[in-house]
């Protein structure tokens, strides 16, 4: 019995020490790997990393996508640019008229915008899972109709010496917007920033949280504001502000227009501004 106890623990122990061996994901998918910066992408597929990378350069793109139908993986390394310093103009992400765009799993830090996907052809593209930490003026700007942004954490943007207003998630077009966490969007003192968590175009804004915005002098907190004249609904979102004067929580463009349900605003000179009520909003100092 003691010899047959014995055997089990050793079998016990090989299947522990043989556990972290395993791989923590696989790569099979990938058309290929992204290992040296700055990079341009020129063909479909999906593009991946196995480790982190870093540039110093202070201006350009650190990946510029020139295709449509990728999908870069970034399998949570870091695509960083701090050394570049406060007064970077580099992209970390580019993207200009290409569809069917679809960024995850990077963690993005140090640049002056994290993710750029622009241009009128830019439909359909996706923005999920992504973390993006310490970029200098704007989190991630995407356009194109039928797009997504989704459960990503936008954290610390700002700090450029070359701008004064930061923003964490820029859209325009139809991009729904859902899930997302926004948290330090702070203006320089002295700047007379604004600091904003959304400013946006879009169909649906659902389930976003946004805190720790903070203004600078004359410049305003804007949690959620509306750039478009449509129809759009606002259901959802959490809001936290800084509390100071002429701040804004939700902000709609048109009295009437947007429809605005469910949301939780607090710490906003204005917790609702000329978006539709369609209740179940609660709104507090």
């Amino acid at each position: 019995m003691r010899q047959h106890s014995i055997f089990l623990l050793f079998l016990l122990s090989l299947l522990f020490w043989a556990a972290p061996t395993q791989a923590a994901q696989s790569y099979d998918n990938c058309t290929g790997f992204i290992t040296s910066l700055p990079a341009t992408i020129g063909s479909q597929g999906t593009w991946c990393f196995n480790k982190d990378l870093n540039t110093a350069i202070t201006s350009g793109n650190a990946i510029a996508i020139n295709a449509n139908n990728v999908t870069l993986d970034c399998n949570d390394f870091k695509l960083g640019g701090l050394t570049a310093g406060a007064a970077t103009q580099t992209i970390g992400i580019y993207a200009d008229d290409h569809a069917n765009l679809t960024i995850r799993h990077c963690n993005i830090r140090g640049f002056h915008t994290g993710i750029s996907i622009v241009g009128s052809l830019a439909n359909g593209n996706t923005i999920e899972d992504n973390r993006l930490d310490g970029n200098t003026d704007i989190g991630m700007i995407i356009s194109g109709d039928g797009s997504i942004v989704q459960r990503n954490r936008v954290l610390d943007t700002g700090g450029s010496t070359v701008h004064q207003d930061f923003t964490a998630i820029y859209t325009s077009d139809s991009v729904n917007v859902v899930d997302n966490t926004v948290s330090g969007v702070v203006a320089t003192t002295g700047s007379n920033g604004y600091a904003t968590g959304l400013f946006m175009g879009g169909n649906f804004v659902s389930g976003n949280r946004i805190s720790g915005l903070i203004a600078d002098g004359t410049g305003l907190a804007w949690g959620i504001r509306m750039n478009i004249n449509s129809h759009f609904f606002l259901t959802g979102n959490q809001l936290i502000g800084d509390g100071s004067t002429g701040s804004l929580g939700l902000s709609c463009v048109n009295a009437g227009e947007g429809r605005a349900s469910n949301n939780m605003i607090t710490g906003f000179d204005t917790g609702l501004s000329n978006c539709g009520d369609a209740g179940g909003n609660d709104v507090s100092p």
